[in-house]
């Protein structure tokens, strides 16, 4: 690859990255706002979790999760987090002896 290729290979990528980082903005803007349901809420994060993971493929700042692992992190992040709160929500107070 000579030097051009390379510098416009270079800029193709930072325009990737600027895009990527423009659609995690977008996101999480949205996912302050309080209209969208539940189901659109939870796509978001979702799409926002692809989004970081795509900006660490492309920047090659570190190594990227395939997708698949990448969904299989989320869900057994979701499925931790429903039994924590499973479990708080079964816990009852520990009465003292006084």
């Amino acid at each position: 690859m000579n030097p051009a290729e390379a510098n416009l290979r270079e800029a193709k990528r930072q325009a990737l990255l600027g895009q990527l980082s423009a659609a995690e903005a977008a996101l999480r803007a949205n996912l302050d706002l309080d209209c969208a349901e539940v189901t659109a809420r939870v796509h978001m994060q979702r799409a926002l979790a692809h989004i970081q993971e795509a900006a660490v493929a492309v920047s090659g700042v570190g190594r990227a999760r395939t997708v698949w692992q990448l969904v299989e992190d989320l869900t057994k992040l979701k499925r931790d987090a429903d039994g924590l709160r499973q479990e708080s929500s079964g816990c009852t107070a520990i009465k003292t002896g006084r």
